[in-house]
Parts: C-alpha cells; structure tokens; sequence
C-alpha cells in the first residue's frame, strides 16, 4: 500500500530521476562519439559553471572622472569577451570531434548554420547578442542528417552547431558593438548559450 509519505518521496525525486536517466542517455551518445564518460561530466560541468564567466579580450574603455574626490570614476566604454562555458568549452570539444568528421560535409553545415544564425541573431540591449534557441540546434541536425544521410552525423552537427552560431551570432554583429545600446558582447554569452549547449545534447542523440 503506497502511504502519503511515499507518494510525496515518490514527487519529489520524479524530477531528480528523469534528469539522472537524461543525462545517462546523453553520456552513452556522448561515449559513442568517443569521449570518456568522466570527461563528459566534466564537459556539462564546465559548461554549466563557466557560463558565469567571462574573459575580456578586447576593451574600448574610458573614465568619467567624479567631482567628488572620494567617489571612484564612472567607467563606460565597449567590451568583447569569451564565454566560457557558451564558447570556449564547446569550441575545443568541436575542434575534438572535428578529426571524426567528414570535413566538406562539415564546411557546408558550417556555412548553412552561420547564415541561419546571421539571419536569426538580434541584438538586445543589455544582453547583448540573442537568436532563438532551437534554431542551431535543429537546424545543425538535419543538414548533418541531409549531408551525411545519417552515418556519421553527430560530429557533423555539433561541430557545425558550435561554431555556425559562434561565427553566424557572435562574431558576424561585432559591429553592433556600441550601437543598439550594446556596449558588452560576450562571445557565446547569454544570448545564444542555450543554443550552443542544446546543439550538444541534439548532437549526441544522433550518435
């Protein structure tokens, strides 16, 4: 007989369960594609975590000095930086899973997922660059679906997910910097982070 108390155990881990089994499904794709499943955690981890971080590459800054001389300067100006866990982490995973994939078929999905992201990005003040989630994701599948007609599309799609939507969203507006109200950019920042990290997940599934 299931008692209340069960059923409220039952509730609560439900959630924490199908999360568990989630990402079992993602780290045996992820196997397949020949990463070891401690690097795996380590991968989502660093992901997860270092999408708080951002590294400065470039800065345009400039000092508003305060009448009062105890107050610190305002400091204002145009900043691009690197996400951690939106783009450097993914892009050395890509460049990983590049050496398994065709690479001609990898160039056109590129080329495909980079206009897709071009067309799809907006620029929204206080974020930054932003494109629907999905789009990359989706997207990067089937032209890897299309172009290798289902052998060896992982790496196809992940590769080309990554870095369409890095060159496509990030890096093609970088002159949106200091227009549109956008002062920080952040390279596979807030904007198009899901995306990136969703491509991962669409890319093992198909492994």
């Amino acid at each position: 007989m299931i008692t209340m108390a069960m059923f409220i155990l039952f509730a609560l881990f439900l959630p924490l369960l199908l999360v568990l089994m989630f990402f079992h499904v993602i780290s045996i794709s992820f196997v397949k594609l020949g990463i070891p499943p401690w690097v795996v955690i380590l991968i989502f981890f660093c992901c997860l975590v270092g999408s708080l971080i951002n590294i400065p590459v470039w800065y345009d800054l400039h000092s508003i000095p305060s009448p009062f001389y105890y107050q610190p300067p305002d400091i204002s100006g145009r900043i691009i930086a690197i996400n951690i866990g939106g783009c450097a982490v993914p892009a050395l995973v890509a460049l990983y899973l590049l050496r398994k994939a065709p690479l001609l078929k990898t160039v056109i999905a590129t080329a495909l997922i980079t206009g897709l992201a071009y067309w799809l990005a907006q620029p929204v003040p206080g974020v930054g660059i932003q494109m629907l989630f999905f789009a990359a994701p989706l997207a990067s599948a089937a032209a890897a679906l299309i172009l290798t007609r289902g052998r060896n599309a992982a790496p196809v799609a992940y590769v080309s997910g990554v870095f369409g939507t890095l060159i496509g969203a990030d890096l093609l507006n970088l002159s949106v910097l200091g227009t549109s109200g956008i002062e920080i950019l952040s390279i596979g920042g807030a904007g198009v982070f899901d995306g990136i990290f969703l491509t991962g997940i669409v890319a093992a599934f198909l492994a």
